[in-house]
């Protein structure tokens, strides 16, 4: 067994049992203190004893960080449990640190990873709500005085801003604007004057509830220069690599919250009998438990496919990360309003043996505008297609096959070497190309073939938008353009991933293929399908089987607590 393996053995164990009443971080611990918009402490201090923020650090400054997919899939124990555990207790210091070791200075990388090592959290203080998603015009500035740097403004909805031991600025160093006119810092806050240093009140929540949002008001605090992070006026530049990691795998470890909530309404429908039967045999309800199990394979499979593919397609991560988030996003929310649907009264209860499914059906809302919104993720793919139809598209290499094998090696995760603009290189999309040199089975072919007719078209489109085309005030019909990318690759992601799994794995079976390329063709054209009535019996059988054996529905199928 490998070590990162054994870690997360280690950690359900250190979590328990989510439906043990008793446990630390069961569900109900963390009902109760979602009631007290706070945190589990058994789940609190489960994870401070296994090391948790240890994961975010670096394997070279003594962590655990070696591989991004390992990470999520990890992550995901938390997540299943309680994702405000997950993001207020440990991943949001991930926001944070990944610009340092990003940008960072030896001894910022050091000294950072020193304080999460020891458990200290670190903030991520960029976004202001004057300008949302638009981080390039911020107002918080950095302005340079006799050889320091006075900050002034306003940070707010910050998580664990008033806990952290230390925080990264995105704040404005040249007033005359550009790309080049923000820069990040940061800066420990031992050392904050409490005559210059104001934190606001706690902004309250709907959803994550436990999670600490705070803000920060700064009037005139110097700090020495060699709190910037890289050079002055790079901080975009930093933060458009190091979002490209977290915008991969914080959606990627929130697909635990749909295992949650699917895992629940299957135990809710095992339970009762409706109109004379089980209530799981009635038609509806196991066509909605194949269609989300369909969802949480494919979100896995591209989620995991677009982390492995930083290693080894690093050119890549600017458009794959904010398609990942636009997707994923999409596809949760949705999947969660049909759950609720098969849950009936009980998605509202609070409490009981079902009440955590109405806590996820809240957390997972932020999904889809925490960190970046869906539609600023669509602005990030769109201006990168023309190049990628022009350059990639027609004639690209196949995809590399460690994208798809779970222990295939892959080269070191270089984050200061990540691209800005994915300069037309993509190599995900051919693995759709490669999968018709096999023998495809029958049911499958039509879906691939349908799948490259359909990127054949998509770059025709692409290859023909002008500079015009491309801004903030694209058409609709445009920027669905960008929202089909983000189909397309996914679709390739899970071919991928059929091509490559071992002979005896549910997912070298076609039956799940098929399931989840005609809910992608679905999305693609805005008119939801459900899985092919061929298909779903066994797709329900496996969700029956994965539940008895207490194993993950995800991708990895791992055994849980």
């Amino acid at each position: 067994m490998s070590d990162v393996h054994a870690r997360m053995e280690a950690l359900e164990e250190r979590l328990g049992d989510p439906f043990d009443a008793a446990a630390g971080a069961g569900f109900a611990a963390v009902l109760t203190a979602d009631e007290r918009e706070e945190v589990p402490v058994g789940g609190a201090s489960a994870l401070d004893e296994f090391g948790i923020l240890s994961e975010f650090v670096p394997g070279a400054l003594g962590g655990r960080l070696e591989r991004v997919d390992h990470l999520i899939e990890l992550m995901r124990s938390v997540y299943r449990r309680d994702p405000s555990l997950g993001l207020g207790h440990c991943s949001s210091s991930l926001l944070g640190a990944v610009n340092v070791w990003t940008a960072g200075s030896p001894d910022q990388r050091r000294d950072t990873a020193e304080l999460l090592l020891a458990g200290h959290k670190v903030s991520c203080a960029f976004h202001e709500l004057a300008h949302g998603n638009d981080i390039g015009s911020v107002e918080f500035a950095a302005t340079p005085a006799e050889g320091r740097l006075v900050l002034s403004g306003r940070k707010e909805s910050i998580t664990n801003l008033d806990r952290a031991d230390a925080m990264v600025f995105l704040a404005r160093t040249d007033p005359s604007g550009g790309p080049r006119s923000c820069s990040q810092l940061l800066v420990p806050t031992a050392g904050l004057d409490p005559d210059r240093v104001r934190f606001l009140p706690r902004f309250r929540s709907v959803g994550m509830r436990g999670v600490r949002l705070g803000g920060i008001d700064v009037d005139a605090f110097a700090v020495d220069e060699d709190a910037l992070l890289g050079a002055p006026g790079t901080g975009l530049e930093t933060a458009n690599r190091a979002f490209q990691l977290t915008r991969i795998a914080m959606p990627a470890m929130s697909t635990a919250m749909l295992d949650t909530g699917l895992r629940v309404t299957l135990h809710h429908v095992r339970e009762r009998r409706l109109y004379g039967r089980d209530a799981a045999s009635i038609p509806m309800v196991r066509t909605t438990l194949a269609n989300t199990f369909a969802d949480l394979l494919l979100c896995e499979a591209f989620a995991t496919v677009a982390a492995r593919s930083l290693h080894a397609l690093p050119e890549s991560g600017s458009a794959y990360a904010p398609a990942v988030k636009y997707l994923l996003a999409g596809v949760t929310l949705d999947a969660f309003e049909q759950l609720s649907l098969v849950m009936g009264s009980e998605f509202y209860r609070r409490d009981g043996q079902h009440g955590v499914f109405q806590k996820m059906a809240r957390d997972i809302k932020p999904v889809g505008f925490g960190h970046i919104a869906r539609a600023a993720c669509l602005s990030a793919v769109l201006p990168q297609l023309p190049v990628l139809a022009r350059r990639s598209w027609r004639d690209a290499a196949p995809a590399p096959a460690a994208l798809f094998v779970p222990d295939a090696e892959l080269p070191p995760l270089d984050l200061p070497g990540l691209r800005v603009t994915a300069g037309g290189k993509d190599g995900l999309v051919m693995a759709l190309n490669a999968a018709l040199d096999d023998d495809v089975p029958a049911p499958l072919r039509p879906l691939i073939e349908r799948q490259i007719r359909g990127m054949r078209e998509l770059t025709e489109a692409c290859a023909g938008l002008k500079p015009r085309d491309l801004s903030i005030a694209a058409t609709v019909e445009v920027r669905d353009l960008a929202a089909r990318y983000t189909t397309a690759l996914a679709a390739a992601a899970c071919v991928g991933v059929w091509r490559h799994a071992p002979g005896d794995d549910f997912l070298a079976r076609p039956e799940w293929l098929v399931a989840a390329l005609t809910r992608l063709e679905g999305i693609a054209t805005g008119r939801p399908e459900d899985v092919p009535s061929e298909v779903e019996g066994a797709l329900v059988d496996e969700l029956l089987s994965r539940d008895d054996r207490t194993v993950s529905f995800g991708l990895s199928a791992r055994q849980y607590r």
